[in-house]
């Protein structure tokens, strides 16, 4: 069994950040990428960013000058630093793990979300 957790979502001003955090815990023989996701009221989710076990990032255009992913190999866990966050950042944010277990099973797993949300 493999848990992802998200954390560090909020009430923020226009021009504020937030470090959101996922943890991934459980039967893990390896993490492979990682992603953010969000998906605001009424939208569909969108991939925001990811990055690979080796450390190699990529962005959607529109974020990539404010919000830099991060990940800490030895605590399983992802980060997405947003700086200069915007109202249309609001959204709940959710990570995705592509994970192999230690039987062998490689799967992508979901968080279920924290909520982001910026306004004055």
């Amino acid at each position: 069994q493999v848990q992802l957790v998200e954390s560090g979502g909020g009430l923020v001003q226009p021009g504020g950040s937030l470090r959101l955090s996922c943890a991934a815990s459980g039967s893990i023989f390896s993490i492979n990428t990682m992603d953010w996701y969000r998906q605001a009221p009424g939208k569909q989710r969108e991939w925001v960013a990811s990055i690979a076990s080796g450390g190699s990032t990529n962005y959607v255009n529109s974020m990539k000058d404010r919000f830099t992913i991060s990940r800490d190999n030895g605590r399983n866990t992802v980060y997405l630093q947003m700086n200069s966050l915007k109202p249309e950042d609001t959204a709940v944010y959710y990570c995705r793990g592509d994970i192999t277990t230690v039987a062998r099973s490689r799967t992508n797993y979901w968080g279920q979300g924290t909520q982001v949300t910026v306004s004055s």
